[in-house]
């Protein structure tokens, strides 16, 4: 034999009389970052499609709550795109968009739970649906984006430089220190869902919140006209696609809307007709002169009309006039 046939690469064995490695290659980890990326960043943006549509049909008037509501739907935007747009090799970025993003999800769902339990700048939020799949959202997103920006460095982390020691930071982290922060990531997750579930079991659902059986209707002037309110000076609103015979507003729509529930007694000494229907369910909802009364979840004291001329819920609203 030659010394040619006795060489060998280091690290490979003959089999076959073909070098083969000693050692398969590893499984590549980056398609588990690629899919935390995804998840979360896709996550954060479901986030911000529920907000903006909220924001949109109904919380865009709300004092206060409008305006923080186009802010969270900016700003989950934004941060769901760095999630998905900031590459592997950005470790840095690409970690403190994550957080932020965890930071974010977190803020927002007790932002929401704050103002179902005790209100929040004077407005008390309801249960509802879109709330729900909201916090559900919220409390996923934070789960995927706290492991990804606590995740082990990839294996191709640059060796040396601020780069390589930046991208390599998460793996140099005391394994007691890394280990209590993904307990407590993974509490805080928890902690959130139980809590989120707790303040709903509490909280109240859309329901008929203006009138009950034996209070007054009354009239009050508000911007110069004389409109119907309830018995605490709120005003009422009619919804154009309803018929004197039936309400069009269910759902949703009833949780930002709520209808007026009560008897015919309730608008003694007005000028127009009162009468009721029933709406699904067996609930009594008054009508005036045709027209069934809602309040508007955006008027947050008596005097107010924010609902007045809105085209919200599938529908134009109007305050309703004591006289026709």
């Amino acid at each position: 034999m030659t010394d040619r046939e006795h060489m060998i690469r280091p690290g490979t064995t003959r089999t076959a009389g073909r070098a083969a490695p000693e050692h398969a290659e590893p499984p590549p980890r980056g398609w588990a970052r690629i899919g935390l990326r995804v998840a979360g960043g896709g996550l954060l943006i479901a986030t911000a499609a529920i907000h903006l549509d909220l924001y949109v049909t109904g919380y865009r008037t709300i004092p206060t709550i409008g305006w923080l509501f186009l802010l969270q739907v900016i700003a989950a935007f934004g941060l769901g795109l760095a999630v998905l747009a900031i590459p592997d090799r950005l470790v840095l970025p690409g970690r403190l968009a994550a957080a932020a993003g965890a930071g974010f999800a977190l803020a927002t769902l007790g932002g929401y739970l704050l103002s179902v339990w005790i209100g929040l700048f004077g407005f008390k939020e309801v249960r509802t649906t879109a709330g729900i799949v909201a916090g559900i959202v919220e409390v996923a997103a934070f789960a995927v984006l706290a492991t990804l920006a606590l995740a082990p460095a990839p294996a191709n982390t640059p060796a040396g430089g601020p780069a390589g020691t930046w991208a390599a930071f998460p793996a140099r982290i005391p394994p007691a220190i890394a280990r209590a922060a993904g307990m407590t990531a993974a509490g805080l997750a928890v902690a959130a869902l139980v809590l989120f579930g707790l303040v709903l079991a509490g909280a109240s659902s859309p329901a008929p919140a203006a009138t009950g059986t034996g209070t007054a209707l009354k009239t009050a002037t508000i911007g110069g006209t004389t409109v119907l309110t309830n018995a605490k000076g709120f005003t009422l609103y009619s919804f154009a696609p309803d018929t004197p015979a039936s309400s069009k507003c269910y759902g949703s729509c009833a949780a930002y809307w709520p209808p007026v529930t009560g008897t015919t007694a309730a608008g003694q000494g007005l000028p127009g007709k009162v009468a009721t229907i029933t709406r699904t369910g067996g609930a009594r909802q008054l009508t005036y002169n045709g027209h069934p009364l809602y309040t508007y979840i955006g008027d947050t004291a008596p005097g107010q009309a924010h609902g007045n001329n809105l085209n919200l819920n599938g529908g134009l609203w109007h305050e309703v006039p004591a006289s026709r």
